[in-house]
């Protein structure tokens, strides 16, 4: 038979799904919720970035109206480097609630992210923010198993099923017209959703948008839809293996539970605990211990930097660092921040690494768990994810160094090693340090790091239609 048989069948439920006002109810609510997710994310978008840009351009300010001074007090006067949020984070949070936002620069030592909304909220914070990724994720598949639990075990109840069957509907046809309908409904709110998602987002570029961004917004719609179209099929299949609807009800809110639940929160504590990291204390007291063992820069009878002098002396052809013909200290202290950097990033790739096979045990996991999947998928394109964060810290640590080291080069090249002489250089130096912008990672690095979340969502609705396919010849009416 034609489509016509899945169009009527469609029809005829979404009509039945209607006369039940427990559906407006839930859908009504449902609505207000994506409504208070799109505003509450405009608010916090546009309260971080205008708080981002003003304390970058008055750090950048204070950064400028330092007096003349020596330039190693102002690699220690340090700086700061703030993150932005993407426009796609409007409708993802993800961690961004949980991660600073800002970072204080400053010579031979690393600072990590700081001001996180979480370090200011209360503990209701922990239960999550209302998202519209969070409603599409975990709300509206809900609503999908609320809709679609008696598609097929209701008919088979009243005894209609068979009848249907016997007026020549076959059980692909009965599958696909109530997963239809059932999609029906739900793009009543989708789609809806995606207007106003695309107009905020649209409104927050001043409607000016980057090849990039409008990939990325693309592909947050397209595998959202996927991600919905999933969980319609999910029900129809349920419920037509359900002897009752009550049987199709309690395996739905279970395979809901699990999804969105119970594996999320088991799978991160089973990665922690498999892939054990360091505290924060361990890993700076680690650090110190590394660096200590190399040399201690400010005991002039430390055998590394010991070695240093003479070597220079030799060089050189003098008896004293006073006769150097360049700043001693403003040497020492550039050698010694190359030694505190290689060291502290040399223990941070550690971290990363153990942080990364956690992740990586998430990711894998998504396999068995679409939700998992989507959710890491939304978080990499709205750049709310762990590796965005990472991306930053990177970021600001290559600013800091090079700050240190600029200031380093400055004492070399202008400060004298004759103590009696003014230790201090020009304000004008000081514009020589540009100012940091937060880049934020690109299309192609946020697909390479979510391949797996990918294959997962296309392996999940490819297994869906073989899965359907294989019901379709051995469901039976009874």
């Amino acid at each position: 038979m034609s489509l016509h048989a899945e169009k009527l069948i469609a029809q005829h439920f979404r009509k039945s799904v209607f006369k039940n006002s427990a559906v407006y109810i839930i859908t009504i609510f449902i609505g207000v919720l994506l409504l208070y997710a799109a505003f509450s994310g405009w608010k916090n978008y546009t309260n971080q970035n205008e708080t981002s840009e003003k304390y970058q351009h008055e750090s950048r300010e204070d950064w400028l109206k330092n007096p003349d001074k020596n330039p190693h007090r102002m690699a220690h006067y340090g700086n700061f480097a703030f993150r932005k949020s993407t426009p796609l984070s409007v409708f993802e949070f993800g961690m961004e609630p949980f991660f600073g936002n800002a970072i204080f620069l400053e010579a031979h030592k690393q600072n990590t992210a700081n001001f996180s909304e979480a370090g200011f909220s209360n503990s209701m914070l922990r239960f999550g923010e209302i998202s519209i990724a969070m409603v599409l994720q975990i709300l509206l598949p809900l609503l999908i198993f609320f809709i679609g639990f008696n598609a097929v075990a209701a008919e088979r109840e009243n005894g209609t099923l068979k009848l249907l069957l016997s007026q020549g509907i076959n059980w692909r046809q009965l599958l696909l017209g109530k997963t239809l309908a059932i999609v029906s409904v739900i793009m009543l709110l989708f789609i809806p959703t995606i207007i106003i998602l695309v107009f905020i987002w649209l409104l927050l570029q001043n409607f000016s948008i980057s090849a990039d961004e409008t990939i990325k917004m693309v592909l947050f719609v397209f595998f959202h839809f996927i991600y919905l179209l999933f969980f319609c099929a999910i029900a129809v299949l349920v419920s037509a293996s359900s002897k009752t609807s009550k049987k199709a009800l309690v395996s739905l809110i279970g395979i809901w539970l699990i999804f969105t639940i119970i594996l999320p929160r088991t799978i991160q504590a089973i990665g922690a605990y498999i892939y054990e990291a360091p505290s924060k204390i361990q890993f700076n007291s680690d650090i110190e211990k590394d660096i200590l063992k190399q040399g201690d820069s400010h005991n002039p009878n430390d055998p590394y930097y010991k070695a240093i002098k003479d070597s220079l002396l030799r060089a050189y052809k003098v008896d004293s660092v006073q006769k150097l013909p360049f700043n001693y200290s403003g040497f020492i202290m550039t050698e010694c921040e190359k030694i505190s950097s290689h060291i502290y990033n040399k223990h941070l790739e550690d971290l990363l690494q153990i942080y990364k096979k956690q992740n990586s045990f998430s990711k894998t996991v998504s396999f068995i768990n679409p939700y998992i999947a989507m959710k890491n998928l939304s978080m990499g394109l709205s750049n709310t994810d762990y590796d965005s964060y990472i991306d930053f810290q990177k970021q600001a640590e290559a600013y800091r160094y090079t700050m240190a080291q600029k200031m380093n080069a400055l004492q070399i090249k202008y400060i004298s090693n004759n103590k009696a002489k003014p230790a201090i250089i020009g304000k004008e130096h000081w514009a020589d340090i540009k100012e940091f912008h937060y880049e934020p990672k690109g299309i192609r690095d946020v697909l390479k790091s979510e391949i797996i979340s990918i294959l997962s969502i296309i392996l999940w609705i490819s297994l869906l239609f073989i899965v359907i396919k294989i019901a379709a010849k051995n469901l039976k009416a009874i």
